[in-house]
């Protein structure tokens, strides 16, 4: 009986033995982890559709186009109001030009999240290789303590 831990003069062992306790916190650990569901970060979403209205080749820059994003919400290209779908109209046709012209993003300070993140997403999903923001350097003093 000397492997029980105990006096070898017969009396009970009064330690409890936890390694079947911690055998099934284990096995309950792990059953767990496998039945938790896999987290997915996806943000689905309906893309607007390009407007029917034919592209006017004076509003598209071959060299550059830049988008603004306001504080009313309005998306500016170059300069210009546009929705949604006029912007996925210019951005299929910007596509088209070769070389596809670089296109600018620059929301305003104060510009809404949701429309930054709506218009990112249509921009995306346009398939634009030649893409960047710009203005950045403006936000420079929001970081920094006083």
């Amino acid at each position: 009986m000397a492997m029980s831990g105990g006096k070898d003069d017969g009396s009970p062992m009064l330690d409890m033995n936890m390694t079947p306790l911690i055998d099934v916190l284990l096995v309950l650990l792990i059953m767990f982890i496998i039945t938790i569901p896999v987290a997915t970060h996806a943000v689905n979403i309906d893309l607007p559709q390009p407007s029917n209205e034919p592209v006017d080749p004076n509003d598209i820059d071959p060299i550059q186009n830049k988008i603004v994003l306001t504080q009313a919400g309005e998306i500016l290209w170059n300069g210009d109001s546009i929705n949604q779908n006029e912007l996925v109209r210019n951005l299929n046709y910007t596509k088209n030009i070769n070389p596809e012209p670089e296109l600018q993003f620059e929301p305003e300070a104060t510009a809404s999240y949701d429309l930054s993140a709506r218009v990112l997403n249509v921009i995306k999903g346009s398939g634009v290789s030649r893409f960047g923001f710009v203005g950045n350097e403006q936000y420079r003093a929001f970081g920094k303590a006083e």
